[in-house]
């Protein structure tokens, strides 16, 4: 994967000033497209003639940001931001026509007069969290969030006219609700790995993953329709770095949705858009790595060549999950902060939609092994040493509308808490938790995530000191302010259910 190896080179995918500024000329590169994502997690962008870019604008940082007008950055009397690019994430966008030939570049934020990095730029808290864990030892870890997504023929709502009504609607082919016309109709939870003609999307997830891979270096080793009805999918990309994976999920979503418009649709990453089915979740596995001996790069391979490296979670001695100690303190620490963890991961209102029993998303604080009905996962699929370098925790809580910056150095924060503090992960519960009795539930210990944003924000107002080595103050306000403010504009607002329920009171 991209990784720069123990001689600072470069895989040759992951530009360096020199090389970026060479290949935007050879290519005929005519704009840069400068990104970056607000607190919330939407991808931001400005689009700069290169006659304007040259090294000065990778060390000066170009002033084209007035933070006061991004979401979750700054007041209007400190507004002055720069953008740093960062070569090593230098892509040409291939739907954009010759004329106008763009490439992006991600971007590292920065206040104005030199003062420094960004404190509240997302990107940076990743960085902070990489850097972080490397003090702590841990000079490597990787990180695979399975990205779930709904690409519809059409949407429409009327929200703005709320004294007279608020209304969505929702056309997919392959809707339940659909009649069959051309196509089959996905029936509710039954979209699992249908063949086509059922599955009406495989040529586009192939698509993506072409773009994905050709233009944007991102390897991705499956895809498929996922389980809910009127057109759920999953894309995997493969393993990588924190940050670089934070990039690889903005670029995923970069693309999917582009390449829906493209072709008269459109996609969503909101957790739960339909009623009665399955919810878009955001899986992440995450194992941490420590080096061994001298690390090989493999210059003409796309996977992150690992020699060298022991991956610190896997133990062969234990009978159960083949999960080490360290990873258990790791995992201990995700169920320990998993309520307030929910006010990253888990940061909008439509997330507790997906929450709830009966539709495969985790309810419940616990951990298992290839129990999905417990938040925390360590997925046995083999055993052995060969797939020592497999072994990894998956943490089920985070949904599709978080920042993956803000989601996985909050995962690492909590995990490494837990490190810390050695906290005891308990007893695995390797029954379906859904089915048990509340009892049942009390008598193992089993807490249960929170119901609403509301709820997880205070959680994350009591619960965040395990985010301060990585996570600034400020950022932290920010989440909770900005999350209380949509659960108000929400909650406040007449729900059309409310008028089947309470209309004849």
């Amino acid at each position: 994967m991209p990784y720069v190896f123990e001689k600072g080179e470069p895989v040759p995918w992951r530009m360096t000033i020199d090389q970026m500024l060479e290949s935007m000329e050879r290519d005929g590169v005519k704009y840069i497209d400068l990104q970056f994502t607000d607190v919330p997690g939407r991808l931001q962008h400005v689009t700069v003639p290169i006659k304007f870019i040259d090294e000065h604008a990778f060390t000066s940082g170009i002033p084209k940001l007035d933070g006061s007008s991004i979401r979750g950055f700054v007041d209007i009397h400190e507004s002055d931001l720069v953008l740093y690019p960062d070569p090593s994430t230098y892509a040409i966008i291939p739907w954009m026509p010759d004329h106008v030939k763009t490439a992006r570049a991600f971007c590292n934020v920065g206040w104005g007069l030199g003062r420094g990095r960004f404190e509240k730029d997302p990107r940076n808290v990743a960085q902070r969290a990489e850097a972080y864990a490397a003090e702590q030892g841990y000079d490597l870890s990787l990180w695979g969030p399975e990205i779930e997504f709904f690409v519809f023929d059409r949407v429409q709502w009327d929200v703005l006219n709320a004294y007279r009504g608020q209304s969505y609607s929702i056309e997919s082919k392959e809707a339940a609700w659909t009649s069959p016309g051309t196509n089959y109709p996905v029936r509710f939870k039954e979209g699992y790995y249908p063949v086509p003609p059922h599955d009406t999307l495989m040529v586009f997830r192939s698509e993506v993953v072409n773009i994905l891979m050709d233009y944007f270096h991102i390897p991705c080793d499956a895809h498929h329709h996922e389980v809910a009805t009127a057109g759920q999918c999953e894309i995997d990309m493969y393993r990588d770095t924190l940050t670089n994976m934070g990039d690889n999920s903005m670029t995923y979503k970069f693309v999917v949705k582009n390449l829906a418009h493209k072709n008269g649709m459109i996609a969503t990453f909101m957790p739960k858009p339909i009623f009665g089915d399955n919810a878009s979740g955001m899986h992440t596995h995450v194992s941490l790595w420590r080096r061994s001996g001298k690390v090989k790069s493999n210059p003409g391979h796309t996977i992150l060549e690992l020699d060298g490296r022991e991956n610190l979670f896997y133990d062969e001695n234990d009978d159960y999950a083949e999960l080490s100690q360290l990873g258990r303190y790791f995992a201990g620490g995700l169920l320990e902060h998993s309520r307030a963890l929910c006010g990253i991961v888990a940061p909008t209102t439509n997330s507790y939609r997906r929450l709830v029993p009966g539709y495969e998303a985790p309810v419940f604080v616990a951990w298992s092994r290839s129990n999905r009905s417990a938040n925390v996962r360590i997925p046995v699929y083999h055993k052995g040493r060969a797939a020592a370098s497999k072994k990894r925790i998956e943490f089920r809580t985070p949904d599709p509308s978080c920042n993956p910056y803000l989601c996985f150095a909050a995962i690492m924060a909590a995990g490494l808490d837990g490190i810390k503090k050695k906290t005891d992960i308990g007893d695995p519960v390797d029954e379906d938790i859904y089915k048990l009795t509340p009892e049942k539930r009390r008598q193992l210990g089993i807490k249960q995530l929170p119901g609403s944003l509301k709820e997880a924000l205070e959680e994350l107002e009591t619960d965040h000191d395990f985010l301060k080595p990585i996570f600034p103050k400020e950022l932290i306000e920010t989440v909770i302010e900005n999350g209380m403010k949509e659960y108000t504009q929400v909650s406040a607002r007449p729900h059309p259910y409310e008028f089947y329920l309470y209309f004849d009171i």
